[in-house]
């Protein structure tokens, strides 16, 4: 399916301040960028870099005053997820060096922490697929999904205590059930067509039998049309925007059509 996206974010800012911006579309996957562009109000000198994670990010100083970045882009995208109940967990000997990354804790995963409960989830389950199926449905139907509850500094084991939060917090506690049982598993970031609210999304995906595979916790029955910007270990590795300063955010407006 062919979907068009955009983004836009309007800040003001007190005095000169850096910034980073992630989001330009994650170039390979399942997904084909058609057309893609972005803008900059007042324009203003920008670099791009490509993080550890293979992220397109941009370097900026956002002047003093008002600031405006615009996005758009048009994709190809699958309509349905992959849905192998045959994948099964890779010993770790035969994982791929990139995939072992997402074996660790991390700031918001603290899967070293988490086994007893990954164990109890996956009791009756004895393939990969399976496995994270049932943690991804624990997730969704013990986890109530609700605004204003959780913090930029929540992490899973804080979401499995309140049992509330949005998706960001869901991914990152199935991500560390996952892990915990030594499935790798990456924190996902960007769009998802006909998501009410709109805003950006998050999910993550786990590396089953040789292959990523996109789960998404908020749901009770998964999606396609889905478009990435970025992944990573958590939330820390895939801020919309890292800026180093009071720079306040004054607007912000996501959208998802079918093209």
């Amino acid at each position: 399916m062919k979907l068009k996206t955009g983004c836009l974010l309007e800040y003001y800012s007190p005095y000169d301040i850096p910034l980073i911006l992630l989001l330009t579309l994650y170039k390979g996957g399942e997904q084909t960028i058609l057309e893609e562009e972005w803008t900059v109000e007042p324009p203003v000198p920008t670099t791009v870099y490509v993080d550890i994670y293979g992220n397109i990010c941009q370097r900026m100083i956002v002047p003093e005053g008002k600031f405006v970045f615009r996005t758009s882009a048009i994709i190809e995208t699958e309509e349905s997820i992959a849905v192998d109940f045959g994948a099964n967990i890779m010993l770790i000997q035969d994982l791929p060096d990139e995939t072992l990354l997402y074996l660790l804790p991390s700031r918001f995963c603290e899967s070293d922490q988490l086994s007893s409960k990954a164990n109890d989830i996956i009791q009756d389950y004895f393939n990969g697929y399976e496995m994270v199926e049932a943690i991804r449905l624990w997730v969704n139907q013990n986890i109530k999904y609700q605004y204003d509850q959780s913090t930029s500094s929540t992490s899973a084991l804080n979401t499995l205590g309140m049992a509330v939060g949005v998706c960001r917090d869901l991914s990152h506690l199935a991500i560390a059930l996952c892990r915990s049982i030594n499935i790798p598993a990456r924190f996902v970031v960007g769009y998802l067509y006909q998501l009410d609210p709109m805003d950006l999304h998050a999910w993550f995906e786990a590396y089953l039998g040789g292959k990523w595979y996109i789960f998404d916790a908020t749901q009770q029955f998964m999606t396609g049309g889905r478009v990435v910007l970025a992944y990573g270990r958590d939330a820390a590795d895939v801020a919309t925007a890292t800026f180093f300063g009071n720079l306040q955010l004054t607007n912000m407006n996501v959208y998802v059509e079918k093209y």
